[in-house]
């Protein structure tokens, strides 16, 4: 969505603004990733039937919008519904999503569920996921800039079928975690399950 101006009832910033922030927080190499992010959500969501373009796009600018933020400013969310003490143990990589929630609800009054959901839980995924939430999450897992061991797979998954997508990236980032002898954020293992024991009734 190229549109300066979006709908004041999911955002009160302009797009334009709204970028003017991401290239002044993000390193250049970051905010390009977003950029890439946002076109493919946008681009999935014209595809899908029942998708909003105008929440994928700005779901999308917001996803990383606290990437690069510290666990000082995280802290001043401590009071904030859905705040988890034990973010801190695992990384920005569990806590920048939910922090960029936070503050796109806080400082451009998003109000939308959509949006923040997709924001929110685009590194694990969340509970009961929507159509708008799904494309957040596969579209950051399949931009073009993802050059990983298995992404053109994810990529054709996401073209048949979206929820096969989502399933992919479920376990495969499940997969590097242990690979990798990372430890695993507890709540991934349980969307992860809550996922699978819905998707196979």
């Amino acid at each position: 969505m190229k549109a300066k101006e979006f709908n004041p009832n999911l955002i009160h910033i302009t797009r334009d603004e709204l970028l003017k922030q991401l290239q002044a927080r993000l390193a250049d190499k970051r905010f390009k990733h977003v950029l890439r992010v946002e076109e493919t959500a946008v681009k999935m969501a014209k595809n899908l039937p029942g998708a909003d373009v105008e929440k994928a796009s700005i779901a999308a600018l917001l996803h990383d919008f606290a990437k690069e933020d510290s666990v000082k400013h995280l802290s001043l969310f401590k009071d904030y519904p859905g705040y988890d003490h034990r973010w801190v143990d695992y990384g920005s990589a569990i806590w920048h999503g939910p922090l960029a929630a936070m503050i796109a609800n806080r400082d451009f009054g998003v109000t939308d569920e959509d949006i923040l959901k997709a924001v929110w839980n685009h590194t694990i995924g969340g509970y009961d996921m929507t159509l708008d939430q799904k494309i957040l999450f596969v579209a950051d897992y399949i931009e073009p800039g993802r050059n990983f061991k298995g992404v053109e797979k994810a990529r054709e998954l996401a073209k048949n079928n979206l929820d096969d997508a989502v399933d992919y990236k479920m376990k495969q980032s499940i997969i590097h975690l242990v690979d990798s002898g990372r430890i695993v954020y507890p709540e991934t293992i349980n969307i992860y399950n809550d996922w699978t024991a819905k998707r196979n009734k």
